[in-house]
C-alpha cells in the first residue's frame, strides 16, 4: 500500500484581525468609553436604553471583556472558583449543579473555574491558593463539615465564599442546603405506609454534617414509627460499590433481612437495585425502595422505584444568587437557602 506524503502546510501571513476593544464599541455606538463600560457594566445610571443598545453593537463587533485588563482596573478577576468532589452520590451532580449555577450567571460576565477537592487530601489547600493569588472573586465547595476549617479560614479573611451544605458554626456565614433530614423522614415514612419493618440506609461519613443531618432524621422516624433502621458501619457513601454490595448480601442473610432501602441518590440506587435482583428481590414485592432523585437519569432505574426529589439545577441557580449577593455585599440573612424535598412522592418514569 503505497504511503502518501504529507506536504507541508502553510502558514498565512495575513494578520488576525484585531480584537474588539472599548474604544472600538465606543466609536460604533457614538458613546465615550466611560459609558460603554458603565453601560457593559449594567451600572443604572446609565439609561437602560442606552444600555440595550450598547450591548447589542458590543455583541455585533464580537467584543469580548479583557479579563487582565478588568482584573487590573477593578480587583476582579470575574472568576468563580468551584470545588469539586470527583466522587459523589449523584451520577448528574456536576451538569446539573454547574448548568444551574452557569444559567444564572449567564449575562453577568462571571466565569466558572473548577477545582477537584480530594477528600483524602488536605482541603485547606485549594483554598488558601486561590484567595493568596487572588485566582477568584468568590469560592464554592460541597462536603462541609460540622466545623469546617474552610469556612473558619475564609470567614477569619473575610474572602466571599458559599457552601453547598451547612456548618455548625455560631457565626452566619452564606450557603445553599437540602434539608436532608426532612428527606429521610419522609422516606422511613412512606416505606412504613408500604407495611415494611426493617430499613437500611447507607449513609454519608459521619464527618460531613448532611451526614449528621440524615442520621439524626432517621433516628427520629424511627422512633416515632416503631420501625426497625439499620445503617452499617463498615461501608458509606463513599466506599467502593463492590464493598457496599458486599455489605448488602451480608445483611440479607442474617436473621433479620431489610425488607426496605433508602437510597441517598443515584449511584447508591443502582447498586441497591443490582444487589436485590441478585438475590431474587423484586421492588414492590418482597421488598420496597425509595430513593432521592436528583435528575432525569433515576428515570431509567429498572425497575421502577419511589423517589423524592432533590433539584440540583435549583440548587446551582439558588447558589449563583448567593454568591452575587456575598459579592455585592448582602446581609447574611438574605444568603442562607434551605431547599425543601420535592413531593408528593413519584414513580421513576
Amino acid at each position: 500500500m503505497s504511503r502518501k506524503k504529507l506536504e507541508p502546510i502553510e502558514e498565512s501571513t495575513a494578520k488576525a484581525p484585531a480584537r474588539p476593544t472599548l474604544r472600538t464599541v465606543a466609536a460604533a455606538a457614538g458613546v465615550a468609553v466611560t459609558t460603554v463600560s458603565r453601560a457593559l457594566a449594567d451600572d443604572p445610571r446609565i439609561a437602560e436604553a442606552t444600555r440595550k443598545r450598547i450591548a447589542e453593537v458590543a455583541n455585533k463587533l464580537g467584543y469580548v471583556p479583557n479579563r487582565a485588563a478588568q482584573r487590573l482596573r477593578t480587583g476582579r478577576t470575574k472568576v468563580i472558583s468551584l470545588l469539586l468532589n470527583p466522587r459523589h452520590e449523584f451520577l448528574s451532580f456536576t451538569s446539573e449543579f454547574l448548568g444551574g449555577m452557569s444559567e444564572e450567571l449567564s449575562g453577568t460576565g462571571y466565569a466558572i473555574n473548577i477545582t477537584a477537592d480530594s477528600l483524602a487530601d488536605d482541603r485547606l489547600e485549594a483554598i488558601r491558593h486561590i484567595r493568596r493569588h487572588s485566582l477568584a472573586d468568590a469560592i464554592v465547595f460541597t462536603r462541609t463539615e460540622c466545623f469546617d476549617d474552610r469556612v473558619r479560614y475564609l470567614l477569619e479573611h473575610d474572602f466571599p465564599f458559599a457552601t453547598h451544605g451547612r456548618t455548625d458554626f455560631m457565626t452566619p456565614h452564606p450557603y445553599v442546603d437540602f434539608d436532608n433530614e426532612a428527606f429521610v423522614r419522609m422516606a422511613v415514612e412512606r416505606l412504613v405506609q408500604k407495611g415494611r419493618k426493617h430499613i437500611c440506609i447507607v449513609m454519608p461519613n459521619e464527618r460531613y454534617t448532611f451526614g449528621q443531618h440524615l442520621r439524626f432524621g432517621a433516628r427520629q422516624a424511627a422512633i416515632s414509627s416503631g420501625v426497625k433502621v439499620t445503617i452499617p458501619e463498615r461501608v458509606d457513601l463513599d466506599s467502593e460499590p463492590d464493598e457496599i454490595a458486599a455489605m448488602l448480601r451480608t445483611l440479607h442473610a442474617g436473621p433479620e433481612a431489610p425488607d426496605g432501602y433508602i437510597c441517598v441518590g443515584e449511584v447508591m440506587a443502582l447498586i441497591t437495585l443490582a444487589y436485590l435482583n441478585d438475590m431474587g428481590l423484586t421492588p414492590g414485592r418482597e421488598v420496597d425502595v425509595v430513593a432521592k432523585r436528583a435528575s432525569p437519569i433515576s428515570n431509567h432505574f429498572r425497575p421502577r422505584i419511589e423517589t423524592i426529589d432533590e433539584d440540583l439545577r435549583a440548587t446551582g441557580r439558588a447558589m449563583a444568587k448567593v454568591l452575587l449577593a456575598r459579592i455585592s455585599g448582602a446581609p447574611t440573612d438574605e444568603m442562607q437557602v434551605l431547599l425543601k424535598p420535592e413531593g408528593p412522592f413519584s414513580i421513576s418514569r
